[in-house]
């Protein structure tokens, strides 16, 4: 499966290709957020925890670098790294503990833990076009190869 790009136009459009994530993720796997500051990472990451199903706040673990969330059965992590001064922090936060389980683990800056992450099953890069976003999708495994043939045939 190659890459897939997107076209998402607005906040709302980013929040609502999140929730679609959260349905095809099923509140599993490991997904790197990559794109500037302001890119929309966050917005999707909301949009992804909401639909989840989680009702309340989803704010930035900017300062905290990770926000736990329980949704029923599914835990989902949403790291933001960064603030990581040095990638061996992250073994000081237990990093790997959050990767054995069957988790949903979203990590925005992931290139500030390069080393010290597993590989993830998709990474999303999120660049400024026109009005919009475009979200380039990376499968690198067998999750994120299926989540790009569900999302190549949706987005047409």
């Amino acid at each position: 499966m190659s890459e897939v790009t997107l076209y998402v136009e607005g906040e709302q459009a980013m929040i609502e290709f999140g929730a679609r994530m959260a349905q095809l993720t099923g509140g599993h796997g490991l997904i790197f957020l990559e794109g500037d500051l302001g890119a929309g990472k966050t917005t999707f990451s909301r949009g992804l925890i909401r639909g989840l199903g989680h009702v309340g706040a989803v704010k930035s673990p900017t300062f905290t670098l990770v926000e736990p969330y329980e949704i029923g059965a599914i835990k989902a992590f949403h790291f933001d790294l960064y603030r990581l001064v040095d990638p061996e922090e992250l073994e000081y936060l237990g990093i790997r503990d959050y990767f054995e389980e069957d988790a949903l683990c979203l990590i925005e800056w992931p290139q500030q833990g390069a080393g010290f992450l597993p590989k993830p099953d998709l990474t999303i890069t999120i660049s400024p076009q026109a009005a919009g976003r475009s979200l380039k999708l990376s499968p690198q495994g067998p999750r994120g190869e299926s989540w790009c043939a569900v999302l190549a045939r949706e987005f047409k």
